[in-house]
C-alpha cells in the first residue's frame, strides 16, 4: 500500500511507490528513492530507515535542490540528456549528489 507522508515543508517522502518501483527493477537494485519535483519516492525501503542514512538523505535533497534550480520539466530533460550521454554514474546531477554527501545541512 502507498503511502504519503509530509516530512517538512521542504519535501514529502511516498513510501512503497509505483515510480520507484519501475526505477528499482530498471536499476536493478534491491531498494531505490527516487526524486520528482518535492517528493522522494522510496521502493525497497520504508521510511524509517531511509531517514537513518543520513548520506541518502542528503543525496536525495540535492536531486530536490535541482529540481528548485532548474523546474520540473527544465531539470528531467537536463537529467535525461546527461543519463544519455554520460550515463547514470557519470551524469553531473548525480555526481553533485554523491558530493553532497558530505554537506551540512
Amino acid at each position: 500500500m502507498k503511502s504519503k507522508s509530509k516530512s517538512t515543508n521542504d519535501y514529502y517522502i511516498v513510501e512503497n511507490s509505483w515510480l520507484a518501483r519501475i526505477g528499482r527493477i530498471f536499476m536493478k537494485t534491491k531498494n531505490l528513492a527516487l526524486v520528482l519535483g518535492k517528493g522522494i519516492h522510496l521502493s525497497g525501503v520504508n521510511k524509517e530507515i531511509f531517514l537513518k542514512d543520513k548520506k541518502w538523505v542528503k543525496h536525495e535533497l540535492i536531486h530536490i535542490q535541482q529540481y528548485k534550480k532548474f523546474g520540473t520539466v527544465k531539470f528531467l530533460l537536463f537529467y535525461l540528456l546527461e543519463s544519455l550521454r554520460n550515463g547514470y554514474y557519470n551524469n553531473r546531477f548525480e555526481i553533485e549528489a554523491r558530493e553532497g554527501e558530505e554537506q551540512e545541512f
